[in-house]
């Protein structure tokens, strides 16, 4: 077939597709949106005025410290007193109570010693002698010392040992023992009954209330008389008894006082005993 020999459309299939071609051409199509628009969101107002409203009350004033108030004023010139003239006289610190002790490491032995003797002649005066301070035990050794029993407690036991015939060095080390470890168990046994004293200080206690027996046993030494020998040591054996009977008493429970001096004068017995039966 040539071309010649096409056939024409039908008039109305010709207007139809006319039709087609003017719809297309005159509205090109439009692309719906995936989803729809939000809808708009309500806007708040913001007003550029302050949100807080004035207040008619008077500002706060600044509060005072406390610690200014308590600043005293300095006073005037004239109201201060005249300065004290300057002394000529210089201050002794060590007895005013300022300033360092004096230093007794550097001071003479010759001081030390006096010190030390004058101290064990006041504390043998609280203690054995009659005074005002026996009624207050607290007071009467209050500045206790070792010097003075030791040394009580060596001159007795040297007494003895002179006192006796044969074995003066047994003698000596008996007597020493006794007394030491004697007026260390009397201690502990003071303690443990619930007493209030200083261990060293009843050591010292109990050592310079030996004074009156060393007297005795002094005399006994010298004289040598069974029954003078009884009634000195019986009197001296009193001494020493009424010389320990308050501080001991008032440092435990009345209650426990017996428990707490039968020990003493049991230790003081048997030390009378040592005095006369030594020849």
């Amino acid at each position: 077939m040539s071309h010649s020999d096409t056939i024409p459309l039908h008039a109305s299939s010709q207007s139809d597709i006319d039709e087609i071609e003017n719809l297309i051409y005159a509205s090109p199509a439009t692309v719906l949106p995936a989803r729809p628009p939000s809808p708009p969101r309500a806007s708040i107002p913001v007003s550029s005025s302050s949100p807080f409203m004035n207040s008619n009350l008077p500002n706060p004033a600044p509060p005072k410290s406390s610690f200014q108030n308590q600043i005293p004023k300095p006073p005037s010139s004239s109201s201060l007193p005249p300065p004290p003239p300057p002394s000529t006289r210089p201050a002794d610190i060590s007895t005013s109570g300022f300033g360092p002790a004096p230093n007794t490491l550097t001071e003479p032995v010759w001081d030390t010693v006096k010190r030390d003797l004058s101290r064990i002649v006041s504390n043998l005066k609280l203690v054995v002698f009659p005074n005002p301070n026996r009624e207050d035990p607290g007071k009467a050794l209050r500045d206790w010392d070792l010097w003075g029993p030791f040394f009580f407690i060596v001159f007795l036991g040297l007494t003895l040992s002179w006192s006796a015939s044969v074995k003066k060095s047994e003698v000596f080390a008996v007597a020493f023992a006794l007394l030491a470890a004697g007026a260390v168990i009397l201690t502990l046994n003071v303690l443990l009954l619930g007493g209030h004293i200083i261990f060293f200080q009843s050591l010292s206690l109990l050592g310079y209330c030996l004074f009156p027996l060393d007297v005795g046993a002094l005399i006994c030494m010298l004289k040598n008389n069974v029954i003078l020998k009884m009634v000195v040591v019986c009197v001296t054996l009193a001494w020493s008894s009424w010389a320990a009977y308050p501080f001991m008493s008032s440092a435990v429970n009345p209650r426990r006082k017996a428990l707490a001096l039968y020990p003493v004068f049991l230790m003081y017995v048997s030390v009378g005993f040592l005095i006369i039966a030594i020849d």
